[in-house]
């Protein structure tokens, strides 16, 4: 098939890319696929430890389905066996293992998630269960053999640890073994990963020449702060904007990160072009330009690269309405009481709340309200026969009839 040339595909590959490693080897790769005809394999590894995505996931995946728009083999390998394991990247302890069976089970929400974002028609998913618990034990020897316990404890996790006396486990050294495997299992030319995996695709690189392959060149792309501006990017911490977020609240969360991660959201969470970040960096130092208004540009980029440019606008129309005018919104989902019932529990099974501790959580903070007053009574009571509207934070609304 005919690619387009090295410098334009370089510039859609380096897009939001943090290291690319070596440069001077993906070059030569690139050129030698165009000249040949012949797509790279570029591959991105994701364990299934949890079954939720956000944009902060979507970073890698978008770098996926950059390969994927410039005509080269994606594949997304589903860490199905190394989720036993537990990744030690970034972990100041032994991260939880999983079953086979719940590292399955969050894998089919991961695709289901992730084909928002890769093309369905040509992206390849594989298990590497399927090749690394046909290894015999005498397959793992020779595999250990290729590392060296010095170079595991050079691993930056491994010696914060190992300094602070916080024990490490044998089975951990072996996940850097084994996502290596799957790059030779895979002949990968290409690996993505967050900055935090540069170890593990370095191994892979190390790998692939013991087993007489030509190593992949790796691309390492940032790891997203999540609204708070502050920790990464997690569901777990309440920063999260889902891939699988309602057009509204993806726009209400774009809204509410700060002035400083404007620009990055642009590069990583709207995959925004070059004229474009180069447009919004001049906008930012333009004091007659009001941040919030580049963040109106923002939050529908956002929206529109999942739901597209008609949800976006819809979804701004309701930010409006309800965020800066508070007004209550024409439509909103609605519960029917046969009896009387707890807000706490209201809210939480109607979804206005992750949990019956988010929700007194909410409520303490004042952040519940009724027909516009304020809840601050952790046990209040729902009386079925009356019909009022409840208001969680800025954006969520339930009519109760």
């Amino acid at each position: 098939m005919a690619f387009l040339s090295i410098d334009k595909q370089w510039e859609l590959i380096s897009r939001g890319a943090e290291e690319i490693l070596p440069e001077k080897e993906l070059r030569e790769k690139l050129e030698k696929s165009r000249k040949n005809g012949t797509p790279l394999i570029v591959k991105l590894g994701c364990d299934p430890s949890r079954p939720d995505l956000h944009v902060g996931h979507g970073v890698v995946l978008r770098k996926l389905r950059h390969f994927q728009d410039l005509g080269h083999q994606a594949i997304l390998v589903i860490g199905d066996f190394t989720a036993m394991i537990g990744d030690p990247s970034g972990r100041n302890k032994t991260r939880p293992q999983l079953t086979l069976e719940e590292a399955k089970a969050n894998a089919e929400s991961y695709i289901e998630q992730a084909v928002h974002i890769l093309n369905s028609e040509s992206i390849k998913i594989v298990y590497n269960s399927t090749w690394l618990n046909e290894m015999r034990f005498s397959d793992v020897i020779r595999l250990s053999s290729h590392y060296t316990v010095a170079r595991m404890i050079e691993r930056d996790d491994f010696t914060k640890r190992y300094q602070s006396e916080i024990p490490i486990s044998i089975h951990e050294f072996m996940y850097p073994l084994a996502q290596g495997m799957d790059s030779v299992e895979l002949k990968a030319d290409v690996e993505l990963g967050g900055t935090d995996q540069k170890f593990n695709l370095l191994v892979g690189r190390d790998l692939q020449r013991e087993y007489d392959q030509a190593p992949q060149a790796i691309i390492t792309l940032p790891l997203l702060e999540g609204t708070d501006g502050v920790e990464k990017m997690s569901k777990s911490y309440g920063n999260d904007i889902g891939l699988t977020d309602s057009p509204e609240d993806m726009y209400g969360k774009s809204m509410s990160i700060s002035d400083e991660m404007i620009e990055k959201y642009f590069v990583l969470a709207a995959d925004a072009d070059a004229d474009t970040v180069l447009k919004v960096q001049k906008q930012l130092q333009d004091s007659s330009v009001n941040p919030r208004d580049i963040k109106r540009e923002l939050a529908r980029a956002i929206v529109a690269l999942y739901h597209g440019s008609e949800a976006a606008q819809s979804a701004e129309k309701h930010f409006d309405q309800v965020v800066v005018n508070k007004d209550i919104p024409d439509e909103m989902d609605e519960v029917a009481l046969t009896d009387d019932a707890p807000l706490v529990d209201i809210i939480t099974i109607e979804g206005l709340t992750k949990s019956k501790g988010d929700a007194r959580r909410m409520i303490k903070q004042g952040a519940v309200r009724i027909e516009g007053k304020k809840i601050s009574d952790i046990k209040f009571i729902l009386s079925k026969g009356n019909e009022v509207v409840i208001k969680v934070g800025k954006r969520k609304f339930l009519r109760v009839k």
